[in-house]
C-alpha cells in the first residue's frame, strides 16, 4: 500500500462515517410523524405535541447544516495538505517535540472551536431560546467558554505532554504506561469531578432540610445505601431541563440533583429517580463502565502503538517525517470504524444498565413515580418519543421511553 491508496482510505471512512450518519438521522426523521405508543399517549397535549415536533425538526435541519459544512471542510483541509500546513507552523514556532505537539494540536483546536462557535451561539440563543429552553446569558456563555479553553489548556495539554514523554522514553512499551495514566486520571475524575470541577461552572449546595430529605434518607436507609452527600446544582442558569446524576464510590459518592428536577417533579417522584441512580450503585454499574471503558482505552493504545511511527501514515497527511502528534491525528481518522463498533457495545451495555437501574428502582420504590416522572422530563425537554430503533441502536445510551415503560410493567 502507498500513501496515496491509504490518503482515499482515510477519506473513504471519513465518507461513509458522514453517509452512516446522515442515513440514521433521515430515518429517525422520517419516524417523527409516527403514532405516538399507547402507553406515551398522555406525555403531549396537542399543542405541547406540535411544539416538539416542530423542535425535533429545527434541530434536524441544523444538525444536517452543521455536519454538512463540517463535512465538506475537513474534505478540503485534507485535499489542501492542511495537517502538513500546521504541522510546519508548529516547527516553524518551535521545534522542542512536545511544544510542537501542543503548539500542533493548539492551532487545530482554535481553528475548530472558531468554526464551530457561530454554530453553538445560533443552537443556544436561537433554537434553545425560541423553544423556551435557554437560561445563558452571554456572560455565562463567555466564561463558560473561557473556562473551558483554560481546562483545555491545562488538564488536556498537560496530559498530552505527559503521554509524549513516557513515549520518548518507553517507545513501543508506551501504551502500557500510558494505559495505567489514563485509568488513573478516569479514577480520580469520576471521584471527584464533582468537587473539583463541576465548581468552576456551577454552584452546588447541600440540599436543605425538610421533607424532600427525610423521604431520601428513609429510603436509603430502607435499601441500606449510606447517602450523606445530597447536592442540588443551579442548572437553571444555562437550562430548563432537568437532570440528576450520581458520582464518585466510597466515602465520595455523592447524588446531584439539578434545581430544574425539584422545581419540576414532586418528592415521590424525586425520590424514585434517586432509587434508579441509586440502581447503578448497587449494582456496580459505575464499577462495570470504568472496567468497560479501561479495557476500549486499552485497545486503542494497543492498536496506536502499533503505527504510532509510521511513516506510510504521515506520508498519508502529506508530511514528511512520522512524528508523535502526527501519527496521532492519522489513526484518530482511521480508527472511526473501530470506534463506532466499541461506541455500539458501550451503548448496549449502558442501556442494559438503564433497565436494570430501573427494575432496582421498580422493586424498591415503586414504579409509578418513576414512570411519571420519565413522562415529565421528557415532556419538558420535547423529547423524541418516536425514535427510530436503527437510531437507538446506533446512538442512544438509554433505551427510548416507551421501551423503558414497557419494560417496568
Amino acid at each position: 500500500m502507498n500513501e496515496t491508496t491509504l490518503f482515499y482510505i482515510i477519506i473513504a471512512i471519513i465518507a461513509f462515517d458522514f453517509v452512516l450518519e446522515r442515513v440514521l438521522g433521515y430515518l429517525n426523521y422520517t419516524w417523527y410523524s409516527q403514532p405516538i405508543p399507547q402507553e406515551l399517549a398522555d406525555v403531549y397535549d396537542q399543542e405541547e405535541y406540535e411544539k416538539s415536533q416542530r423542535y425535533k425538526m429545527v434541530n434536524y435541519k441544523f444538525g444536517l447544516l452543521s455536519s454538512v459544512f463540517s463535512f465538506v471542510l475537513l474534505l478540503a483541509f485534507l485535499f489542501l495538505d492542511g495537517f502538513a500546513v500546521v504541522n510546519e507552523i508548529a516547527y516553524q514556532i518551535t521545534d522542542h517535540y512536545i511544544l510542537v505537539a501542543l503548539v500542533f494540536f493548539g492551532i487545530l483546536g482554535a481553528a475548530s472551536e472558531l468554526i464551530s462557535l457561530p454554530f453553538g451561539i445560533y443552537r443556544v440563543f436561537v433554537i434553545e431560546e425560541r423553544f423556551g429552553f435557554n437560561k445563558t446569558t452571554p456572560k455565562t456563555f463567555i466564561l463558560d467558554k473561557i473556562k473551558g479553553y483554560l481546562m483545555s489548556l491545562i488538564l488536556g495539554g498537560g496530559i498530552l505532554a505527559a503521554i509524549i514523554y513516557i513515549y520518548s522514553l518507553t517507545a513501543e512499551n508506551f501504551w502500557w504506561y500510558v494505559w495505567i495514566l489514563v485509568f488513573v486520571i478516569s479514577l480520580l475524575m469520576n471521584m471527584f469531578y464533582s468537587k473539583l470541577i463541576v465548581p468552576l461552572f456551577n454552584k452546588q449546595t447541600p440540599l436543605e432540610d425538610g421533607s424532600l430529605r427525610e423521604k431520601i434518607a428513609d429510603y436509603a436507609a430502607s435499601v441500606g445505601f449510606q447517602l450523606d452527600k445530597i447536592f442540588v446544582i443551579d442548572g437553571s442558569k444555562r437550562s430548563t431541563k432537568a437532570n440528576a446524576y450520581f458520582s464518585g464510590f466510597g466515602s465520595e459518592k455523592r447524588v446531584t440533583l439539578y434545581d430544574t428536577l425539584i422545581e419540576k417533579l414532586d418528592e415521590e417522584e424525586i425520590v424514585a429517580v434517586l432509587a434508579h441512580e441509586v440502581g447503578h450503585y448497587k449494582k456496580k454499574h459505575i464499577i462495570f463502565n470504568l472496567i468497560a471503558s479501561a479495557l476500549t482505552t486499552g485497545l486503542t493504545l494497543f492498536i496506536f502503538s502499533l503505527v504510532v511511527d509510521s511513516e506510510l501514515l504521515a506520508g498519508a497527511l502529506g508530511v514528511e517525517n512520522s512524528t508523535f502528534h502526527i501519527g496521532l491525528v492519522a489513526f484518530g481518522l482511521l480508527y472511526s470504524p473501530i470506534s463506532t463498533i466499541t461506541g455500539i457495545c458501550m451503548n448496549l451495555l449502558s442501556r442494559k444498565f438503564e433497565y436494570q437501574a430501573d427494575d432496582y428502582a421498580k422493586n424498591t420504590y415503586s414504579e409509578q413515580p418513576l414512570i411519571s416522572s420519565l413522562k415529565k422530563l421528557s415532556k419538558t425537554s420535547l423529547s423524541n418519543l418516536t425514535p427510530h430503533p436503527a437510531y437507538v441502536w446506533f446512538h442512544y445510551s438509554h433505551p427510548s421511553l416507551s421501551q423503558r415503560i414497557r419494560a417496568m410493567k
